[in-house]
């Protein structure tokens, strides 16, 4: 079986890298008549629109064939190879764009901008993990996101961390979330794509800084299992709250549960929950009353968060070339003696704008950042009061369960699961 698959993969990747070699590029290179040459770019060339459409494709057909694994099949094999798929297609082949985690941006930015055209591959590269998700679990983690997927190959001892540090480590990614959506929306910046720890090792081109980032991340990562799918990646967030409503999800045992705890500490990641007894069920009119102290807590956290994101909004929006250009030109009065000021100067100057109109663009952005460091500092407030609200609900368990949130459907646990499903008999 794991000749099969690797003889699969290996004629995949082949047949594309034929395809490719035929494809016409869309867009060539100018040529210039002084003899300059294009100077090369941090981003990969655009796509022609059949390969786009191929990425696609591929896409839907990794995330059924991972589904099917995982659960059909609760075959672990078939999803590493999978896992060596995803990083040598979308990793190395389409060097890490598009990807789902960096589509996030576009599809904010073309909500908010109506300027901004949105090609419907990148839609789909969003939506499509996110509709799996719903109906699946978090197959696109298991074993198609090549970020997830590079992680997962370095995981060679993965060491259980406490439960309190998981889930206060689980909310920054909600915060990268908001950050992202923020800074997409006002048209500042992607910094998903520009802080992304390992498209460096994709590309080949990362500044010396993200590869060291990126180093120390897999180095984490062969102790702490994923450390930026489960403490980092914004995307993540986003499945990790879909997921909750899977209509199916993998499940450790193909029938019913023996307790037999051979299970209980196999997933690297700590989402699996253990069977919790009514005997271990604290009285009633104390978890109502922390019930009710939580409740009003959380509406607090989010005003409070509102307004503390409120009071940072210029710190926030300072990271707007815009807002930083206008800062400079009005405070400092040395700005523009260095070649890269300079060379900002010239191109606004080109621009047939004068200053006064710039500091009004400016001040209308600050006044977005202001209504948005609003809403991400409430949202982030609403994240640390459902996390609270989180850890004091009671819930009566009998058998060993993948939690839907957390899990990455790698099929690990399957494996350690003695009883037999019918389908093997």
């Amino acid at each position: 079986m794991k000749k099969r698959f690797s003889i699969i993969i290996l004629l995949i990747i082949i047949s594309l890298q034929i395809y490719n070699s035929f494809a016409v590029q869309r867009f060539p290179k100018p040529e210039f008549e002084s003899g300059h040459t294009q100077p090369p770019t941090i981003t990969p060339d655009p796509r022609a629109h059949a390969l786009a459409i191929l990425d696609v494709f591929v896409l839907v057909a990794a995330l059924s064939v991972v589904t099917w694994l995982v659960l059909k099949k609760r075959f672990r094999i078939g999803v590493f190879w999978m896992s060596v798929f995803a990083v040598l297609y979308f990793g190395f082949f389409r060097e890490g764009c598009v990807c789902s985690i960096g589509s996030l941006q576009n599809v904010t930015l073309a909500l908010f901008n109506s300027e901004y055209s949105i090609p419907i591959t990148v839609v789909a590269f969003f939506v499509l993990p996110l509709v799996y998700t719903l109906f699946f679990g978090r197959t696109f983690c298991a074993g198609v996101c090549p970020l997830g997927a590079l992680q997962d190959i370095f995981a060679f001892k993965p060491m259980p961390i406490k439960s309190w540090l998981e889930k206060v480590l689980g909310i920054i990614p909600f915060i990268y979330l908001g950050l992202a959506i923020l800074y997409s929306a006002t048209s500042t910046d992607f910094i998903i794509c520009r802080y992304d720890p390992f498209i460096g090792f994709f590309r080949l081109d990362a500044s010396f800084m993200m590869f060291i980032i990126g180093a120390i991340l897999l180095l984490i990562g062969v102790f702490i299992a994923r450390p930026y799918c489960r403490f980092l990646c914004p995307y993540g967030a986003l499945l990790n709250l879909v997921s909750r409503f899977s209509k199916k999800h993998i499940t450790i045992t193909p029938a019913e549960c023996i307790q037999c705890r051979l299970c209980e500490d196999s997933c690297p990641f700590g989402a699996i929950d253990k069977p919790v007894l009514l005997k271990d069920k604290e009285a009633r009119p104390v978890a109502v009353r922390r019930f009710l102290i939580i409740g009003i807590i959380i509406p607090v956290l989010i005003l409070a968060g509102g307004f503390a994101g409120s009071q940072f909004h210029e710190n926030l929006a300072i990271v707007n070339p815009k807002v930083q250009l206008a800062n400079e030109l009005l405070h400092n009065t040395n700005y523009g003696e260095t070649e890269k000021e300079a060379f900002e100067i010239e191109a606004f100057k080109s621009a047939g704008q004068s200053k006064e109109e710039l500091y009004l663009e400016a001040a209308a952005i600050i006044n977005q950042f202001y209504y948005g460091g609003w809403v991400l500092g409430g949202f982030i407030g609403l994240v640390f009061g459902l996390t609270l609200l989180s850890l004091s609900v009671f819930k009566y368990k009998e058998d060993y369960t993948p939690n839907k949130s957390n899990c990455l459907s790698c099929a690990r646990c399957v494996d350690y699961c003695p009883i037999i499903p019918e389908s093997n008999l």
